[in-house]
């Protein structure tokens, strides 16, 4: 890790550690909206890292988007910063001025794609994209629609479309979005080959990991410490074998999807990283489950009330290992994947992988 990634990494567990409390968190679940994370957050340039310099970005890597993203998810941050960074991203590979405010992204769907055309009036969207992040709070949706054929990125502006409030097991927005020929903000030329229809997907996949990771080691932290503290029969519970080896193979599988995670977002940095992706959102997942459990098994009773504080990360660990296609959608995409190449190319294929 560069000493400016070192500061990076810092500069924003510290401002999570102040500004997210258990207070902002409750207030956001009943819809209020955290002004004063969101403003502190945009003002110290965390919200547009992969913006380029000259669009106003700070010009970072995706490895060093890992880092704002990995701590969003640890401090369990009720904001859509992880689609503003991805929305901001395409605004500015695509061509188009980046929008201000907080941003969110639309998932184009095979059941209902979107779709935008071109008539007199202008430029249009029509499809459905249900469970989309923060929808009625965002200032503008981006998203990649197809233009007859073509892949172009679309920015719609708040309030597009006909919206259905609806939230996750978190309780953080993920509302159903309606539009029938509704008027689009701003277009893009049409894409190159490396867009396909499913980028929102894809690279929603890579943020959502990076927050599972994050809010995997906050629940392995929490349940550490809660263990060394606890006391049962004149010791603490940490002195037991079953909850040290439920710990220390929570602790093991963490390593492990935080490896996988940061090697997808490497692989984001050199291109093509559709394999690594798909590898960490699967390790990511079932390592969610899994942390899930062992941090309920570990506080017993006290970790299901809502007084405590377990239940801000296990909810968000069964709600964001489903979004962006679950583990199970991605090992089957793997599966199809390696069937294609054949059985000889497989060796290769899982050794000369760069990490």
């Amino acid at each position: 890790m560069s000493e400016l990634t070192e500061i990076l990494k810092e500069t924003v567990h510290r401002l999570f550690s102040e500004l997210v409390t258990r207070k902002l968190q409750e207030n956001a679940e009943v819809g209020k909206w955290p002004d004063g994370l969101w403003d502190t957050i945009a003002e110290n340039g965390l919200i547009h890292p992969l913006v380029s310099d000259k669009n106003g970005g700070a010009g970072a890597s995706f490895s060093d988007t890992y880092e704002i993203i990995f701590a969003a998810g640890y401090h369990a941050a009720p904001l859509p910063l992880p689609e503003t960074i991805l929305a901001s991203w395409l605004a500015d590979i695509s061509g188009i001025q980046i929008p201000k405010g907080p941003l969110t992204v639309l998932e184009s769907r095979n059941n209902s794609p979107l779709k935008i055309r071109q008539d007199t009036g202008g430029w249009s969207m029509t499809g459905t994209a249900p469970r989309t992040p923060w929808g009625k709070s965002a200032k503008y949706l981006v998203t990649v629609a197809d233009a007859g054929g073509e892949l172009r990125v679309a920015i719609l502006e708040e309030n597009s479309g006909e919206i259905t409030s609806d939230t996750n097991m978190a309780r953080e927005p993920r509302d159903l979005i309606h539009l029938d020929q509704t008027p689009v903000a701003a277009v893009s030329n049409p894409l190159g080959y490396e867009f396909t229809r499913d980028t929102i997907r894809l690279y929603g996949a890579l943020f959502r990991s990076a927050q599972l990771t994050g809010a995997v080691q906050r629940v392995l932290d929490i349940s550490t410490k809660y263990a060394l503290e606890r006391e049962a029969f004149g010791r603490t519970i940490s002195k037991f074998q079953a909850i040290q080896h439920q710990l220390a193979s929570l602790a093991a599988h963490t390593a492990q999807a935080t490896m996988a995670t940061e090697t997808a977002f490497r692989a984001a940095d050199r291109g093509d990283a559709r394999f690594e992706i798909a590898v960490a959102k699967i390790i990511a997942g079932q390592t969610a489950t899994q942390a899930a459990e062992t941090g309920h098994q570990v506080h017993a009773a006290i970790g299901f009330t809502y007084e405590h504080m377990l239940n801000f990360f296990t909810r968000r660990l069964w709600s964001w290992r489903a979004e962006y296609g679950s583990d199970s959608q991605w090992a089957e995409e793997l599966g199809r994947r390696a069937a294609g190449r054949g059985a000889e190319m497989l060796w290769s294929d899982l050794t000369e992988q760069q990490v």
